[in-house]
C-alpha cells in the first residue's frame, strides 16, 4: 500500500514538472491505481476496492471540468457520457468496472492530445524577418537606427541585401526582390518616384528612399498583423468523436433509464451506462487519426496536430499560391530569338560567360539554358554591373552585355518578333548585346511544375470540387497556368488581405485548405481551416502559420496528404460508428441483465480491441503493384529526357533561322539540327519503343494504354525523315523553294516533340521523379546530349 501510494506521489511530482502533458500523467496515475488495486485484491476487497475508488475519484475531476467547458460552449460531447458512467459505477459500488472506464478515458484522451498536439503554430519566422534597424541620410552622414525610430519624411538608405523597412518613395532607380509580398521569384527595377513597400529585399545596389510611413504603419506590419489575427480568429475544430457523441448519448441514457424504471435495478442501469461508455470514440478515433499523421510523415508530409489531419480529410475546397507551389518558383529561358546573322549557341555561350560573375537570379537562368544545350560558357573578364541595367564584361574580344535593351539601340524587326512572341508567351525579356549592338533575346518565364497537372487531377478525383489560385502576380499569367491546370478560379494581383478574404469566402462552402510556400501565404495559410506549406525552399513563416509541411519540393505530395487524410478521417469514422453499434448491442443485453457491470467493461474492452485494430489501418501503405521492375527503366529515361534540350531546342532554332530565307546561318542551324535529331532523339525514342513501353504496357496489362504515345514516336521519326530528305536535295545549300515545306516541317515536329516529352514527363516520369532525383545525388553520369 506504501509503495502504491508513494508511486502516486512521484507521478504527482512529474506531472506538476511536466505541465505540458497532463493527460499523460493523468494516465499514469490512473495504471498506478489500477494496478495497486489488482494487487490489493488478493488479501481482500476492500483495499482492493478503495484504490478503485481513487482512480474513479482522480478521473472525475479532470472529466467534470472538460463536460464544464464543453458545456460553457453550448454543446457535450463524449466526456459527459464517460463522466455519467464514472459515477453511476461509483454510486452502486461497482468499483472495478469505474476504475476500467478510468483508464479507458484517460488513455483517449492522451491518444488525443498526442494526436493533437502543434510542432509550432507561431509566427516568430514572421517577427524576426521584420527589419530591426534602419540608415538615416544626414546632413554629416549615415546615422543607423532603431527602424521603428524612422518617421515620415526620412531619407531612408537601403544596402544591397537588406530589406526596406518603411514604406516609402523611391529617390533613385533599384532594383528589388518582391517575392516576400507578391511571390514573384523575379527581381523587378523599379525608377525613381515609384512607390516601394516594407519586406521588399533590395536585390541592386544601396538606394535612397523617402519614408511615407513609420514602420509600424508600413506593409510588412500589416502582415504580420493580418496573420496574428487570421489564427486568432479561425473556427475551433469540433472533434470527431463529440459530433458522434451528440446523438449516442441521449440513447445511452434513455436505454438505461428505462431498464432502471422497468426492473428497479440501479446496478442494470449502470451496466448499460458502463456498456455505453464512449470508448471506440475516446480511443479509436485518435488512434484511426495518429495512425494517419504516422502515414503522412512517411510519405513527405508532416501534420502539426489531429485536428488538421482529421480536418483535411473532410476537404471540399483548396486554394494555392502560384509562384514556387504549382510552378518551380525560378524563372527558366523558354526560348531564344536571335538576329538573323547571330549564332544562337554562340549567344549562349558568352552571355553564361558574363552572367556566371552576376548574383541575379535571371543570370542563373542564362547560365542553365547554356548547361542544357550542352554548352559551355566562354572565359570573360572586365565584368562589371549596373544595378537595373544588367551585367557588361569582355569576352573573345567584345564587349557583351546582358540584361535590358541598350539606350542607344536602333529598332529592328526581329528585335520586334521578340517583343510580340514574349507578349504572347507571358515572358521576360533578357536582352543579349554584343559591342552595344543587340544579337539575341532570351525570353524567360517560371515554369509549371512537371507533376502539378497530376496532382489536381488527383485532387478532384478525391474529391476537392473547387481549386482556387489566390497569387500576387498578374491577370494575365495566372489564368494562362490555371487554364493549364483545369483550376476554377482565379484571383491574380493579390495581396495578403486579399487572399484572407478570398480563404474566408471559401470557408462559407465548406473545409477550406491553403497552399503555399512564402511570408507573403502565411497570413492566408493562417486563415484556412488547413494550411499546408513547402518547407524545401518555402520560407519558415509559412511553414510556421501552416497546420502541415511538404517536407520536400514535391506538390504530388499534396494529393497523397488528402488521401492519407480522408483515408484516416474514413476509417475513424468506421471505427467509432462500429463501435457505438456494438455498444449498443451490449446495452441491450445489460438491460435485460445478461451484463453485470464489471463483465459489461471488460466486453467494452473486447469493442475497443476490434476498433482500435480497424483503425489502425490508417498505417497500412495501398497494395499496388510492385515497381521494382520498372522503376530502373522509367528512371534511366527520364534522365535521358533531361540530357535533350539541346537537341529539341535545336528544331525551333533552325525553323527560326529560316524565317529570313536561305543562307548560310539557317543552312547550318538545319543540319545541326537534323545531326542532333539523328543522334540524340530518334535512338531515345526507338530504345522507349523497344524497352520502356512493352514494360510498361505489361505492368498496366493493357497493350493499348500507351498508343497514342507509340504513335507520337512514328510522327516524330517521319517529319525527322523529311527533313533529312529535304537535306538530301539540297547538298550544298537549302534552296529557296525549300524554306516553306521546310520550315512548317520544323515546327511541326517542335509541336510534337514538346507535347510528347510533356505527356511523358506528366504520366511515366513523374512517378520515377524521386529515383531520379536519388540517382542524380549519387553522382550518376549525364546522358547522351547533356554534355
Amino acid at each position: 500500500m506504501r509503495f502504491v501510494i508513494e508511486s502516486i506521489g512521484a507521478v504527482m511530482r512529474w506531472g506538476m514538472r511536466w505541465r505540458g502533458y497532463p493527460e499523460a500523467a493523468l494516465a499514469s496515475i490512473i495504471a498506478v491505481l489500477v494496478a495497486g488495486g489488482l494487487a490489493a485484491w488478493l488479501p481482500g476487497w476492500q483495499a482492493a476496492n478503495l484504490l478503485w475508488l481513487a482512480a474513479v475519484a482522480v478521473a472525475v475531476v479532470p472529466t467534470l471540468m472538460w463536460v464544464w467547458a464543453d458545456l460553457r460552449r453550448g454543446r457535450y460531447g463524449a466526456d459527459m457520457l464517460a463522466l455519467v458512467a464514472l459515477v453511476g459505477a461509483a454510486f452502486v459500488g461497482e468499483y472495478f468496472a469505474g476504475a476500467l472506464i478510468a483508464l479507458m478515458v484517460a488513455t483517449g484522451r492522451v491518444l488525443d492530445a498526442y494526436a493533437s498536439r502543434r510542432a509550432g503554430h507561431d509566427l516568430s519566422e514572421l517577427l524576426r524577418r521584420a527589419p530591426v534597424q534602419a540608415h538615416l541620410r544626414q546632413a554629416d552622414g549615415i546615422e543607423t537606427v532603431a527602424a521603428a525610430a524612422v518617421s515620415t519624411g526620412d531619407t531612408v538608405v537601403v544596402l544591397p541585401g537588406e530589406t526596406v523597412p518603411v514604406d516609402g518613395v523611391l529617390i533613385m532607380e533599384g532594383v528589388f526582390d518582391e517575392s516576400a509580398l507578391t511571390g514573384e521569384p523575379v527581381p523587378v527595377v523599379r525608377d525613381v518616384g515609384t512607390d516601394i513597400r516594407s519586406g521588399v529585399v533590395n536585390a541592386g545596389g544601396a538606394v535612397d528612399i523617402r519614408a511615407r510611413a513609420t514602420a509600424a504603419e508600413s506593409t510588412y506590419a500589416g502582415i504580420v498583423t493580418l496573420a496574428g489575427q487570421a489564427a486568432a480568429t479561425a473556427a475551433p475544430v469540433v472533434r470527431l468523436a463529440d459530433r458522434i457523441a451528440v446523438w449516442f448519448l441521449p440513447v445511452a441514457l434513455a436505454v438505461a433509464g428505462i431498464a432502471w424504471v422497468i426492473t428497479g435495478d440501479a446496478v442494470r442501469a449502470v451496466a448499460v451506462v458502463v456498456t455505453a461508455t464512449p470508448c471506440p470514440l475516446l480511443l479509436a478515433v485518435p488512434v484511426a487519426i495518429t495512425a494517419g499523421m504516422s502515414r503522412s510523415a512517411r510519405a513527405g508530409v508532416v501534420v502539426k496536430n489531429g485536428a488538421a489531419l482529421e480536418t483535411l480529410g473532410r476537404a471540399v475546397c483548396l486554394a494555392m499560391d502560384k509562384t514556387g507551389t504549382v510552378t518551380i518558383g525560378r524563372p527558366e529561358v523558354i526560348d531564344v530569338v536571335a538576329a538573323p546573322d547571330a549564332d544562337v549557341p554562340a549567344v549562349l555561350r558568352r552571355a553564361a560567360a558574363v552572367e556566371q560573375y552576376s548574383a541575379h537570379v535571371l543570370a542563373a537562368a542564362v547560365i542553365a539554358a547554356a548547361a542544357a544545350r550542352g554548352l559551355d560558357p566562354a572565359v570573360a573578364e572586365s565584368i562589371s554591373e549596373r544595378p537595373g541595367r544588367g551585367t557588361r564584361g569582355r569576352v573573345e574580344g567584345h564587349w557583351v552585355s546582358v540584361g535590358r535593351l541598350p539606350e542607344s539601340a536602333e529598332p529592328a524587326a526581329w528585335a520586334d518578333v521578340a517583343l510580340r512572341r514574349a507578349r504572347l508567351d507571358l515572358a521576360s525579356v533578357i536582352w543579349v548585346s554584343v559591342d552595344d549592338e543587340p544579337v539575341a533575346a532570351l525570353l524567360v518565364r517560371d515554369r509549371i511544375r512537371t507533376d502539378a497537372a497530376r496532382t489536381m487531377r488527383r485532387l478532384r478525383t478525391s474529391g476537392l470540387h473547387r481549386l482556387v489560385m489566390l497569387t500576387g502576380d498578374r491577370v494575365d499569367n495566372a489564368r494562362e497556368v490555371a487554364r493549364m491546370l483545369g483550376l476554377t478560379e482565379v484571383v491574380a494581383d493579390a495581396d495578403p488581405a486579399d487572399k484572407i478574404a478570398a480563404i474566408r469566402a471559401e470557408r462559407r462552402g465548406g473545409v477550406t485548405v491553403m497552399v503555399g510556400d512564402g511570408v507573403n501565404d502565411a497570413p492566408a495559410l493562417a486563415a484556412a481551416d488547413v494550411g499546408i506549406a513547402l518547407g524545401s525552399r518555402g520560407s519558415t513563416a509559412a511553414a510556421q502559420a501552416a497546420d502541415a509541411v511538404i517536407v520536400d519540393d514535391r506538390i504530388g505530395r499534396l494529393a497523397d496528404a488528402v488521401e492519407i487524410a480522408q483515408r484516416a478521417h474514413r476509417l475513424a469514422v468506421q471505427s467509432a460508428v462500429a463501435g457505438m453499434l456494438l455498444s449498443l448491442c451490449a446495452m441491450v443485453a445489460a438491460a435485460f441483465g445478461l451484463l453485470v457491470p464489471a463483465v459489461g467493461a471488460l466486453v467494452q474492452e473486447g469493442i475497443d480491441v476490434a476498433v482500435i485494430l480497424n483503425a489502425l489501418r490508417a498505417l497500412r501503405v495501398g497494395r499496388g503493384r510492385d515497381t521494382a521492375s520498372i522503376d530502373p527503366l522509367v528512371a534511366r529515361f527520364a534522365r535521358e529526357h533531361e540530357g535533350l534540350h539541346a537537341a529539341r531546342a535545336s528544331v525551333r532554332d533552325a525553323a527560326d533561322a529560316l524565317g529570313d530565307g536561305p543562307g548560310p546561318i539557317a543552312d547550318a542551324a538545319v543540319r545541326r539540327a537534323l545531326e542532333l535529331l539523328a543522334e540524340y532523339v530518334v535512338p531515345h525514342e526507338h530504345a522507349e519503343e523497344a524497352e520502356l513501353y512493352p514494360a510498361l504496357s505489361n505492368y498496366l496489362d493493357d497493350p493499348e494504354a500507351l498508343v497514342t504515345m507509340s504513335r507520337e514516336h512514328t510522327e516524330i521519326e517521319r517529319l525527322v525523315e523529311r527533313i533529312h530528305r529535304h537535306l538530301d536535295d539540297a547538298p550544298h545549300s537549302i534552296a529557296a523553294d525549300q524554306v516553306p515545306d521546310l520550315r512548317a516541317t520544323l515546327y511541326g515536329l517542335d509541336a510534337v516533340l514538346t507535347l510528347h516529352f510533356a505527356q511523358e514527363d506528366e504520366v511515366l516520369f513523374t512517378l520515377a521523379r524521386a529515383n531520379t532525383d536519388h540517382a542524380n545525388r549519387e553522382g550518376s553520369e549525364p546522358s547522351p546530349g547533356v554534355r
